[in-house]
């Protein structure tokens, strides 16, 4: 097919194969002649490949030994390295060997200038007390090193031991010229106290360094000041009472004195002595103890013979403040000293009001002399008394007090109807009943509080026989009105009005009678009550409370005769009208 194919193409293949060879042949040949035309070139050339072979062969053997250098070199940076960390290991260590032992050469060398100041200087002045500080601190690094076996230590003992005792020595001798001086006559003592408080780092170096000349210089403070206090509070209570003058006012005046005094010394101990908790209640007590006893053995005495209930009771009010004060302040040294206070108080008191209790219960009121319905001299001291009790009783309540009065007033209240029965009509007893618990309401009302138990008592007392009396006074001038009035009002509420037929002529009387006597009655009764009645403005109280009274009672009797029963009677043209009698009757009001 291809043979064929190229015949269609017009061209004959072995013509063309020969063609082909030919003109490979002639290619060959020309190549030839340049190769040998180029054979100079092609030797220089092989020359020029050969010479860069060994150019490349030595550029080799150079690399081949510049790798081997850089192994060495590598091999000797690494060495490097590794001793540069030892050497900063080293350094580092030594760095801190150095700041060790520099702290600790710092601790044991003695400057020149404190050997100075503590052995020349006086002791009030400033570079003592800072040299003191850094002698205080020496002494402490030396000990802390000599704990651990510091050899060095045994350099510096010997000269920070001669200058530990030449402080303690002036340091010694300082504070107890200090205390010496207190013992002075007519010195306040407060003074030099409040001054050495500015050398209290004296103290607290003699607790480090040496304790038995620190309890000394203790002791010796309390030798001195509890003679002084003792001393000073026996003369000043002595002299207070020879003052004529309440006990309460000089018991406040005496504890207030020991409350300040005391406040004062137990935080000047606290400060000074370095003490807290139960050593600074124990040093406090050491001081203060003798006065204080000596303080609560006088109080006992007075109280045995005191039977004024309301200064004893005043007495209680003042301890409970100042112990108020006292825990404000931060003292809780005196809290003992407070309780014993009021175990003395609290049974006294107790015990005088059980005393007026059980006089009041067996009074007789026949032996009290003539009876008069004016307020009893006994009601009025008991009015006086428990209204100043319950005022004193307001600013820190106490329920045993109240409960102690509420016995008494009980017992006054059966006194008043004691006395009452003593009289021969009920009229005099009520005024008597209503003078004596209006008196006492009045006293109470002053100082209590208007809810108070014992004002709400005596108010219900009160209004209970204000208005018996009132019906007692209205009695006898218009006492059938009122018994027809309510006999009336029995038959209508029962359904039986048909009874009041038979009453014309009774109420025809009463109508008349009433008319006709009325404004003299009033009279009358007004004058009656203002007579009967110390306290004008509770007599003008029940003059009202009668006229309104009346007036009701009156409008209740019109109410009645409107009954169709008693319509027609005639005599009903003669009542009053009822706004006329209101009227009238404001007339009568008398204004105070």
């Amino acid at each position: 097919m291809s043979s064929s194919w190229m015949k269609w193409m017009g061209v004959d293949l072995r013509h063309y194969s020969k063609q082909v060879e030919l003109e490979l042949q002639q290619i060959e040949q020309k190549s030839i002649r340049d190769y040998i035309q180029e054979s100079e070139n092609i030797a220089s050339l092989h020359n020029q490949i050969t010479a860069c072979d060994a150019v490349l062969e030595r550029m080799e053997q150079m690399l081949g030994a510049f790798q081997s250098d850089l192994s060495s070199i590598s091999s000797e940076i690494r060495t490097l390295q590794e001793q540069s960390g030892a050497m900063n290991i080293r350094l580092r260590n030594r760095q801190a060997v150095r700041g060790k032992l520099g702290e600790l050469v710092d601790g044991l060398v003695v400057p020149s200038a404190l050997v100075t100041a503590i052995l020349e200087a006086p002791v009030t002045e400033p570079r003592f007390l800072e040299q003191l500080q850094e002698l205080d601190a020496k002494a402490a690094a030396v000990r802390e090193q000599e704990a651990r076996g510091t050899a060095a230590c045994a350099d510096v003992r010997g000269v920070l031991d001669r200058l530990r005792v030449k402080a303690v020595t002036k340091i010694r001798e300082f504070i107890l010229q200090k205390i010496y001086s207190f013992r002075k006559p007519m010195t306040n003592y407060q003074i030099p106290q409040t001054a050495l408080l500015k050398y209290r780092f004296f103290y607290q170096f003699l607790l480090g360094n040496e304790r038995a000349t620190a309890k000394e210089i203790r002791d010796e403070y309390v030798e001195t000041l509890s003679k002084i206090y003792l001393s000073y509070y026996r003369s000043y209570l002595g002299r207070l009472m020879k003052v004529q003058y309440p006990f309460e006012a000089l018991f406040r005046s005496q504890h207030y004195a020991l409350l300040d005094n005391s406040c004062r010394e137990y935080l000047f101990i606290c400060e000074f002595f370095v003490v807290s908790g139960p050593a600074a209640h124990d040093l406090f007590h050491a001081v203060m103890g003798r006065t204080l006893s000596m303080t609560l053995k006088h109080l006992d005495s007075y109280l045995a013979d005191c039977y004024d209930a309301i200064a004893v009771f005043l007495c209680i009010h003042i301890v409970l403040r100042f112990r108020n004060i006292a825990a404000k302040r931060d003292v809780p040294a005196l809290d003992r000293y407070w309780e014993q206070v009021l175990a003395l108080l609290w049974p006294r008191f107790e015990l005088i009001l059980e005393m007026n209790v059980q006089s009041v219960r067996s009074t007789d009121p026949q032996r009290l002399g003539g009876l008069d319905t004016r307020p009893h001299y006994i009601t009025r001291r008991y009015a006086e008394f428990s209204s100043a009790l319950v005022s004193i009783n307001q600013t820190i309540p106490n329920e045993r007090t109240m409960q102690l009065l509420g016995q008494l007033q009980v017992e006054v209240e059966n006194f008043v109807l004691r006395v009452a029965a003593e009289f021969s009509s009920r009229k005099e007893q009520l005024v008597f009943l209503i003078n004596n618990y209006d008196m006492m309401l009045g006293v109470l009302m002053e100082r209590a509080a208007d809810d108070s138990k014992e004002v709400e008592s005596f108010q219900q007392l009160l209004n209970a026989r204000t208005q018996e009396f009132i019906e007692e006074l209205l009695s006898p001038p218009f006492g059938g009105l009122v018994a027809f009035v309510k006999e009336a009002e029995a038959l209508i509420e029962r359904g039986q009005a048909e009874r009041l037929r038979g009453e014309e002529a009774r109420v025809t009387q009463l109508i008349r009678g009433f008319g006709s006597s009325w404004k003299s009655s009033v009279e009358s009764l007004s004058q009656d009550v203002m007579r009967s009645f110390t306290n004008f403005r509770n007599g003008t109280s029940i003059i009202q409370g009668a006229l309104t009274q009346l007036i009701q009672l009156y409008h209740r009797f019109h109410r009645v005769l409107s009954q169709p029963q008693l319509r027609a009677l005639p005599a009903r043209a003669e009542l009053i009208n009822i706004h006329h009698l209101m009227v009238e009757l404001k007339k009568h009001k008398p204004n105070f």
